[in-house]
């Protein structure tokens, strides 16, 4: 069964980031010591540790109504994309895999009266916004289990390891002025390692990262805002 994670970074503000940058020969990187305030970005992220693939969607607002919709949208076209059961479980034998995947909970779930067959584990945090009825009931129509991280365990959602290597590919270094900026670049970095992707490993090795690759011959992990 497939395990996703998913998580949401920022809020990303029109400020100087530090980082590598070009600079004139025999000058020192410089950056503005002001910055005006233009708004702030946020990044929706889910991501599959075991082959690296990447899905994001820059945003302005981070209501439940554009988080919900996001991920219904994208769980949905990933469930698209699993192939088929070639014999679909009995209700009694969906009820009992969902009573395996549950067991040692605090707080049990009520699933739905016939539960769709599991076939795909989801990890994500506590936020107020994934424990809404209406959304667990919806992972739970589609088949989709809910894992959520504990309490100071965030380590454990490699979401928010992606979300790191992508917020320091797109912006260190950069001074960008909106928002809307700030979302292309956070997105070209997402194509970028798209173009590239790595899985992950517990326990593995930085250096081994390349070698890990599919094709590790390609271009280097970024890519060019696309242009409007």
């Amino acid at each position: 069964m497939p395990v996703w994670t998913t998580d949401q970074a920022g809020p990303f503000q029109t400020v100087p980031y530090p980082g590598q940058s070009w600079a004139s020969q025999g000058q020192p990187q410089r950056q503005p010591h002001e910055s005006m305030r233009q708004g702030t970005a946020k990044l929706f992220t889910l991501f599959w540790p075991a082959n690296g693939e990447l899905r994001t969607k820059g945003v302005t607002s981070c209501t439940n109504a554009v988080l919900h919709g996001w991920l219904k949208q994208e769980l949905s076209a990933i469930l698209a994309q699993l192939p088929k059961p070639a014999t679909p479980l009995s209700a009694a034998a969906s009820k009992a895999l969902w009573a395996t995947r549950t067991a040692g909970l605090t707080r049990y779930p009520t699933l739905p009266a016939e539960p769709a067959e599991p076939r795909l584990l989801l990890v994500l945090d506590n936020l107020a916004g994934h424990l809404t009825p209406a959304f667990v009931l919806w992972l739970f129509e589609h088949g989709i289990i809910p894992l959520y991280t504990p309490l100071g365990g965030s380590w454990l959602n490699r979401a928010e390891s992606i979300q790191r290597i992508l917020e320091r590919r797109a912006l260190a270094g950069q001074h960008l002025q909106s928002p809307t900026e700030i979302i292309e670049w956070l997105e070209a970095a997402t194509r970028g390692w798209n173009r590239q992707p790595t899985p992950f490993i517990w326990g593995g090795k930085r250096a081994a990262r390349r070698s890990r690759s599919p094709n590790p011959s390609s271009p280097p992990f970024c890519a060019t805002p696309q242009a409007h």
